[in-house]
């Protein structure tokens, strides 16, 4: 017999989805205002910047950044038709390909980075103390959110002024 979630659990569950989907569309606002492209491309961005080599194969992006085979292929031909990314030969595997991030990609993704960080701010960090993130952050961690990771990623991240 299947055990149902507790009335707890389901209102927690709501509301994660519903924050989630709050947070990322004025996180998108605020990027569009600001004239940037939508935050995929950041995050697509950012994944081959933290790359070793500034490269990912296109599957590996795809799995950093949870998007179907389909969107992942559309974001990349953005990215390499406005000169942010270049697709490159696997030289040991022909069939194969990288995906590059370039200078100019680098460079966008610092600019969009202070108004997402900004975005970030102001939905998220002027709403809860850093005692109240770590413990969310926790309990993130136990629903498999690697916090730390993230947390790593955003230190590094402002380190660079990304």
């Amino acid at each position: 017999m299947r055990r149902k979630p507790s009335t707890e659990a389901a209102a927690a569950w709501i509301r994660l989805m519903r924050v989630q989907s709050r947070v990322l569309d004025a996180v998108e606002h605020e990027l569009k205002k600001a004239g940037f492209p939508p935050l995929a491309w950041y995050d697509a961005l950012f994944e081959l910047s933290r790359s070793p080599a500034g490269e990912l194969r296109p599957v590996e992006l795809e799995k950093q950044m949870l998007l179907p085979q389909y969107a992942t292929s559309r974001l990349v031909d953005r990215l390499v038709d406005e000169g942010l990314a270049v697709r490159r030969e696997c030289k040991a595997d022909k069939r194969g390909q990288f995906v590059e991030i370039t200078d100019a990609g680098r460079e966008l993704q610092k600019k969009m980075w202070q108004a997402y960080s900004a975005a970030i701010e102001k939905h998220v960090g002027s709403k809860l103390s850093d005692a109240d993130a770590a413990k969310l952050c926790g309990l993130l961690d136990r629903l498999g959110c690697s916090c730390n990771e993230a947390q790593a990623l955003a230190v590094r991240d402002g380190a660079s002024t990304r």
